[in-house]
C-alpha cells in the first residue's frame, strides 16, 4: 500500500488498520503489508466519490 506522503498523519495507524481489516476476510491467515512510494500518490488515484466528498 502507499500513503499520500511519508509524513502522512496516519502513517503510524493506517497500515495497522489495513492489516487488521484484511485479516477479517475469510480464509486469510496472514498479511504481509508493505508500504511503497512508487508510483507516487496523486489525486488522480482517488475515486470520483472521494473527490466529490472533498470538493475536488
Amino acid at each position: 500500500m502507499t500513503l499520500t506522503t511519508p509524513n502522512c498523519p496516519v502513517a503510524e495507524s493506517l497500515p495497522k488498520e489495513v492489516k487488521e481489516g484484511a485479516m477479517q476476510v475469510e480464509d486469510i491467515e496472514d498479511v504481509d503489508l508493505e508500504l511503497v512510494w512508487d508510483p507516487p500518490w496523486t489525486k488522480d488515484m482517488m475515486s470520483d466519490a472521494a473527490k466529490l466528498e472533498l470538493n475536488l
